[in-house]
């Protein structure tokens, strides 16, 4: 992939800074902006929380029925992640082979691992839910990935690991759904080593 979006992104979808400029801040500063983003999310009202998720489910079920991808690299939810496990079921039905990030070891790339809705899972070492048994595939082409955070330029905060961005470091590069509430939006520098989202899908997006 070259450094253009295969799915354009939609500059006026995601929020501009309040200065209009991205700001830059400290790895401290960094730090508390994402304690700051999780206990928002973590807040949120379970009605209100249910009812965003069943609208993302549905902007990403509108968003696949218009490019059709026939594999997709998905998450299982945790710390107050968008719920999107519906909208899993309805791709499996259509076809759409699914796959489950497996962390190998720190400080390397995801693996991944296919998934069927309804199989059974176990923890990992992390605390993420994994097919009990693992099938481990190639990277898919196309992943959706959690964002705690994310800026309008499309970079994506995330816990800190940095597990995405060496994932998503080897060419060619797959598509990247980033998948968050319209909350998560935030002012905040991108690092040299950050990849760009192809897209960002709220419940408002």
């Amino acid at each position: 992939m070259t450094g253009e979006s295969r799915v354009p992104r939609d500059s006026k979808a995601l929020p501009a800074c309040t200065t209009g400029e991205t700001t830059v801040i400290s790895p401290g500063e960094k730090a508390a902006l994402r304690k700051q983003l999780l206990a928002a999310r973590r807040a949120l009202d379970p009605a209100q929380k249910q009812h965003w998720d069943a609208q993302i489910c549905a902007n990403v079920l509108a968003w696949w029925d218009t490019e059709r991808p026939g594999e997709i690299g998905v998450y299982w939810p945790l710390a107050g992640e968008p719920d999107l496990r519906p909208a899993y079921i309805e791709l499996a039905r259509a076809g759409v082979r699914l796959a489950l990030p497996v962390v190998h070891e720190k400080d390397a790339p995801l693996g991944f691992a296919h998934w069927e809705p309804g199989e059974e899972m176990l923890r990992d070492r992390m605390g993420v839910a994994v097919p009990l048994r693992l099938r481990h595939v190639e990277r898919p082409r196309t992943l959706m990935i959690p964002c705690l955070g994310f800026n309008r330029h499309g970079y994506r905060l995330g816990y800190g690991g940095g597990y995405y961005d060496r994932t998503l470091a080897p060419h060619p590069r797959p598509l990247t759904l980033g998948i968050a509430y319209a909350l998560a939006a935030a002012c905040f520098a991108d690092d040299p080593h950050d990849v760009a989202l192809d897209l960002i899908i709220t419940e408002q997006v």
